[in-house]
Formats: structure tokens, C-alpha cells, sequence
């Protein structure tokens, strides 16, 4: 079942399925590494719930809950 981003748990993982935003947020998805198939962990959130900060790609990642809102991702298997 897949769901945005933004309803990810702290400690979820999974891969990106879709980038549904538009324009200049879908660009700085694309630049910061978020683009179908990439695997995205979910390190924690701010108190108030933005920032999230992501693991991507083996570096460390924060971005805005409304941008995590155009990010669709199926969960990760588990083994």
C-alpha cells in the first residue's frame, strides 16, 4: 500500500514509488536525490512534525512536510 512521505513513522523505510510534485519542488527533490526507486529511512521529526529528517542515499536529508507530501513511496519488505 503506498502512502506519501509525510505519513511515514520514525524508523520506516521504503522506496520511492512517485514524485507528484510540480515544477521547482519536483526539481529540488530530483537534486536533493529523491527520484523513483530510491530507498528513503525515516531518522525522526521535529516536535511539531516538520522538518523530517531522511536518510537517502547514504547521507543525511531534512526537508519540509509539504514536500514530503509529493513524495508517494511503497514500504520497504521485511526479511
Amino acid at each position: 500500500m503506498e502512502k506519501t512521505l509525510a505519513q511515514f513513522k520514525p524508523g520506516e523505510t521504503g522506496r520511492v514509488s512517485k514524485v507528484t510534485g510540480e515544477g521547482m519542488v519536483k526539481r529540488r527533490l530530483f537534486d536533493m536525490g529523491i527520484t523513483p526507486g530510491t530507498e528513503i529511512c525515516l531518522r525522526k521529526t521535529a516536535p511539531l512534525g516538520d522538518p523530517l529528517e531522511l536518510r537517502v542515499r547514504g547521507y543525511g536529508l531534512s526537508i519540509r512536510k509539504a514536500e514530503a507530501l509529493s513524495v508517494l513511496m511503497s514500504p520497504a519488505k521485511v526479511n
